[in-house]
């Protein structure tokens, strides 16, 4: 779900709006007297106040809600096929932008696809017209395709730009690329070359409690911090959603230990309003004489799972 991000005050007036409007159609069932009826929606109301209390509290991720969400919109259309053949099939619509909408788009595609046969057992979607199939179709095209688009121009704008898009630092490639020409440039040289390792814990929290723009704000104190106090040709890339990897030319053990102790001072001093005192963890990785370079990154790749695991 990382790839699909919804901001936190979205899904938050989403699951505030789908509880009164779930009830609102629990007590139109028990208004029309279709008590059979009530069980499903009742139930949903109750599952969506505990997606909203989970979206709002800490520690739960933030597709469980979401998965909540989409279930019940299922459920209660499911229902309402199973329970009242005289339903539009035009409701078919409905769970089909739910899932567009909460899931990343392959998961969407997939789910669509899968459960698409599965609505024409129901009677009331069986003796439906032929163009509902054709219906069904084209609107998850039409769904799927400004998404596939906004995906494709991104990866064009990854492929020529070579900064993270949210922060001021190396894509994960371009920062591969740098370092492997300083890791050949050391080599041939015979200069030393340190590569200093910085993961941030706060960083999934602040976006689960205090939205996208809280990660941002961590984001852009820590690679402002790192690039005010290094030199011009030091490189900081992302190396993932939470690690970071400064590459220092020319810079023994000594001096990137150095580097270390002022960088963890000046990220203590610096103090965010919504996470308080910003909090890195940092270690120094220097290559070997004979190692490959295929090794090296793995033991920074290890060295940072190190880091996000303490």
């Amino acid at each position: 779900m990382t790839e699909h991000h919804i901001p936190k005050r979205l899904m938050t007036l989403a699951y505030t709006a789908s509880i009164p409007l779930m009830a609102g159609y629990a007590l139109w069932l028990y208004a029309m007297g279709n008590y059979r009826d009530l069980l499903i929606p009742t139930f949903m109301t109750l599952l969506l106040m505990s997606a909203l209390l989970m979206h709002i509290g800490q520690g739960v991720k933030s597709y469980l809600p979401r998965i909540i969400l989409l279930c019940a919109t299922y459920s209660v259309v499911l229902g309402a096929f199973y329970y009242q053949p005289q339903v539009s099939p035009i409701w078919l619509g409905l769970p089909i932008t739910a899932a567009f909408l909460l899931l990343p788009l392959w998961a969407a595609l997939l789910i669509n696809i899968a459960v698409g046969p599965l609505w024409w057992i129901l009677p009331s979607v069986a003796s439906a017209p032929p163009a509902i199939i054709v219906g069904y179709a084209v609107l998850t095209l039409l769904l799927a395709l400004p998404r596939w688009e906004h995906a494709r121009r991104r990866a064009l704008l990854r492929a020529t730009d070579p900064n993270d898009s949210d922060c001021n630092a190396y894509h994960i490639d371009t920062l591969k690329e740098r370092l492997h020409s300083e890791f050949q440039r050391a080599a041939m040289l015979n200069q030393q070359l340190a590569v200093l390792v910085l993961h941030l814990p706060q960083l999934d929290m602040a976006e689960e409690q205090f939205g996208h723009r809280a990660q941002s704000a961590l984001l852009g104190a820590l690679c402002g911090e790192v690039n005010s106090r290094c030199r011009d040709h030091d490189v900081l890339g992302r190396a993932d959603s939470a690690t970071f990897w400064l590459v220092l030319p020319d810079t023994s053990e000594s001096g990137a230990l150095l580097v270390r102790e002022r960088l963890q001072r000046a990220l203590s001093q610096r103090v965010l309003v919504e996470t308080g005192q910003l909090e890195a963890r940092i270690a120094a990785c220097l290559p070997s004489r004979t190692e490959y370079f295929e090794h090296y990154v793995k033991r920074l790749e290890a060295r940072g799972a190190a880091l996000a695991n303490v």
